[in-house]
């Protein structure tokens, strides 16, 4: 299988948002805002396409 890359493009809107909470430890946050710094993006951006390359790749498994 081809190794899959998150790839960060321009800027895309995604029409009606609404307002999601959830925790998430610390690193977790640290390692976004750095990134974020380094691409000249925000949090939620980088959440957002995180959340997108996930939902895009997700594969639900039978049970056994």
């Amino acid at each position: 299988m081809a190794e899959d890359k998150f790839i960060i493009r321009p800027k895309r809107t995604y029409g009606e948002n609404t307002v999601v909470s959830c925790r998430m430890p610390v690193e977790m946050v640290k390692r976004l805002d750095s990134i974020g710094g380094k691409m000249g993006r925000t949090r939620n951006e980088l959440i957002l396409k995180c959340v997108e390359f996930a939902l895009d790749k997700l594969e639900i498994a039978e049970e056994e």
